[in-house]
């Protein structure tokens, strides 16, 4: 059994520890507060931008460019969002752990054909320990959202997609629900998946104003033969019945695109950064809670000790007297 000393001394270390895990709840929970107003003001205008962009893309025949052609997977891209410190529960582990998921997926590929571009330390240190190559080490946005780092990465990301040296690119993230509820999520950046908007139960909805798979090709081969039968019959006609195009179409493209860009980056980081601080809360709260639960048990073992040194104390000056 521990001495009353060896208690007490562990009482003041759980103390002191205590008072560690709460001041970083306490922190996190207002670095929480200031990135949950700056994910909850970009979300609704990013998540509108993509459903505007992809039902463009998917509706217009003529709309199709090189950023929404699939092509054969020949080297690949995977942008991994982490936290450059420890502390937050499982948030680090279960990014790297669907970043190894992924890699795995393209394994045929060989590793020098994986590139890992790491938002963060932690992701950044285990990719070059699994041996994969570097895209870049972006760890002072993992701390503080930039958006023109943020642009220059979706630049740099579209370039090499269009030169062919990278055929796709995919983000890993925390997507941030509530601060209770960060969904793991992984999402494909380039080509521009239409799949979300292309997949949906539109055959019922006859109001619905976007184009399935089905209908899309049949514009394209409709507008190929009606020009080939008779060049000038399309000329002056708007593009189809939902969208009218002004200017033209290759400005409204360029526009578009690279705004999705790096708003889509953009946004995944502010999901990982408001997700990390609200794990790091959780955790906190769950090691504060477990501090006191240990104090409890700590002092009241602690009391038992020194009444049980009394008692015997007693004992003995009782014993002691009686001989005498």
């Amino acid at each position: 059994m521990p001495s009353l000393k060896e208690i007490k001394t562990r009482i003041a270390s759980v103390n002191s520890t205590r008072k560690i895990t709460s001041a970083m709840k306490m922190v996190a929970s207002s670095k929480l507060h200031h990135a949950q107003v700056m994910i909850e003001n970009m979300l609704p205008y990013e998540t509108m931008l993509e459903h505007i962009l992809k039902t463009f893309l998917a509706s217009e025949a003529d709309a199709s460019n090189v950023f929404t052609i699939e092509r054969p997977v020949k080297r690949v891209a995977i942008v991994a969002y982490s936290s450059n410190s420890s502390l937050c529960g499982g948030f680090n582990a279960n990014i790297i752990k669907l970043m190894q998921t992924v890699a795995a997926e393209y394994e045929a590929l060989g590793k020098e054909n994986i590139v890992i571009y790491p938002v963060g330390r932690k992701v950044a240190e285990k990719a070059a320990k699994l041996g994969y190559p570097l895209g870049g080490v972006f760890t002072e946005l993992a701390d503080k959202a930039d958006v023109k780092q943020c642009i220059d990465l979706a630049r740099e990301l579209g370039t090499k997609f269009v030169d062919g040296e990278i055929d796709k690119v995919e983000l890993v993230y925390h997507h941030f629900k509530s601060a209770g509820s960060q969904i793991l999520t992984r999402k494909t950046f380039l080509p521009i998946d239409l799949k979300s908007e292309l997949t949906k139960d539109h055959y019922r909805d006859l109001k619905s104003t976007v184009a399935t798979k089905e209908s899309q090709e049949y514009l394209r081969k409709r507008d190929t033969e009606q020009q080939a039968s008779s060049p000038r019959m399309l000329d002056g006609k708007p593009l189809n019945d939902n969208f009218v195009v002004e200017p033209d179409m290759n400005t409204i493209l360029k526009a578009l695109l690279p705004k999705y860009a790096h708003l889509l980056l953009y946004t995944a980081l502010l999901d990982s950064i408001a997700s990390e601080h609200a794990a790091r809360m959780v955790a906190m709260q769950t090691a504060t809670d477990n501090a006191d639960e240990l104090l409890r048990g700590l002092n009241l073992q602690y009391n038992k000790s020194r009444q049980q040194a009394i008692t015997n104390e007693l004992l003995d000056i009782v014993g002691g007297s009686v001989n005498n």
